[in-house]
């Protein structure tokens, strides 16, 4: 029989703290204590002490956390944020729901973080943030985009929605940059057993500014000093979340293993280019992405014989219908053009077995050999 091999397992996670949380959800079934309260106010102090920050927000989603942050840094209709291009649409779509314009730029060919260089270009008087990407759970060049955030008095935000417990020379994302936003979507490092997020800060005033927005406007009941959203985290939510920031740092050990273990098993294939750690990084891996020739082959292929495989992503955002208007054209941001044909997401998540991976790559390794003779990244 086929052993198949799934690209994300949850199952085995929330069998993990199933135990855990049932008791304490019985008991929050039983006092309807479902909006605030203990569990959503501890585990933001969980992970304000985990990350180290002085404050976290707990939020709805992601996507929420996000354009709270950019509002509490003054991004309003008409000013500019500049990203890479090559992100999940939610880093710009939170952009839009304000009424400015993400502005997007190229990424570097080796780890496919957002390039400094290419981001002091794209600064404009109209420019109101820097969002710095930490893709696939890698922390972008943050050493270089703070310093440079700061000569242009810049806010810089952090899209930290892959990498929780990953960190750089300059400390743990989602504490670097003025304000961090990330989301616990269920497939996340850390994730909830529905959607989630958080906006994390040292500043008082933006901490104050999101909770507030965050709750209609509202810091007491029905008193609204500003046009707010509803974006609250649900405490059934957290009693989750509490549960597996206990065992991120394990988990996240799992997929450097495994992230080293892939990289040695597919040392010798010359038609795959394995992921590389930028210097100082500790990757949080929570993506695996290599890089092949006949990438949509070789993902039929992969799918064919049972292995979950994915794309992360396939249309860098310039050459999304949602961003058409924005006029960008295919061949100005080549790097990001030229990774999202080639780019191919193996199965990643710490409960993988040795025997799942060796799976995943003996069908991968028989499937890039079909390539054309010539085609291989090395020589």
């Amino acid at each position: 029989m086929t052993q198949s091999v799934p690209f994300i397992d949850l199952s085995a996670q929330q069998a993990e703290i199933l135990d855990e949380v049932i008791p304490v959800w019985r008991e929050q079934f039983r006092t309807a204590a479902f909006i605030g309260g203990p569990e959503v106010d501890t585990f933001e102090n969980e992970y304000a002490r985990y990350i180290g920050v002085d404050h976290v927000i707990g939020v709805s989603n992601g996507t929420d956390a996000l354009e709270l942050a950019y509002r509490a840094v003054g991004v309003g209709p008409g000013d500019e944020v500049i990203m890479p291009v090559n992100t999940f649409i939610a880093t710009a779509e939170a952009v839009s729901r304000i009424g400015a314009t993400p502005v997007f730029v190229d990424v570097d060919d080796e780890y496919l973080l957002v390039d400094p260089a290419a981001v002091e270009a794209a600064i404009t008087p109209r420019t109101r943030a820097i969002v710095a990407v930490h893709l696939f759970g890698q922390t972008a060049p943050m050493d270089e985009l703070v310093p440079l955030a700061a000569r242009y008095g810049i806010p810089l935000v952090e899209d930290a929605a892959q990498a929780q417990g990953a960190s750089s020379t300059v400390g743990r994302a989602g504490a670097i940059g003025r304000v961090a936003a990330t989301s616990f979507y269920p497939g996340k490092n850390l994730g909830a057993a529905g959607d989630a997020g958080a906006v994390m800060t040292d500043d008082p005033a933006i901490a104050e500014a999101v909770r507030v927005t965050a709750a209609h406007g509202s810091a007491v009941k029905y008193v609204h000093d500003r046009v707010g959203m509803n974006a609250r985290l649900d405490a059934v939510q957290a009693v989750t979340l509490r549960a597996k920031l206990r065992r991120l740092d394990t988990w996240n050990a799992a997929r450097r293993a495994l992230a080293a273990r892939y990289a040695e098993l597919l040392d010798s294939v010359d038609d795959v280019r394995t992921p590389s750690v930028r210097p100082g990084n500790v990757d949080a891996w929570h993506l695996y992405v290599i890089r092949v020739h006949e990438r949509n082959r070789i993902l039929a292929e992969l799918s064919a014989a049972g292995i979950g495989a994915g794309i992360h992503y396939p249309t860098p955002l310039h050459l999304t219908e949602a961003y058409a208007h924005l006029g960008y054209r295919r061949g100005q941001f080549p790097v990001a053009e030229a990774a999202a044909d080639s780019i191919l997401s193996l199965p990643m998540f710490p409960h993988l077995t040795a025997a799942q991976q060796d799976r995943v790559v003996q069908v991968l390794t028989r499937t890039v050999a079909l390539e054309p003779l010539g085609a291989g990244y090395r020589s």
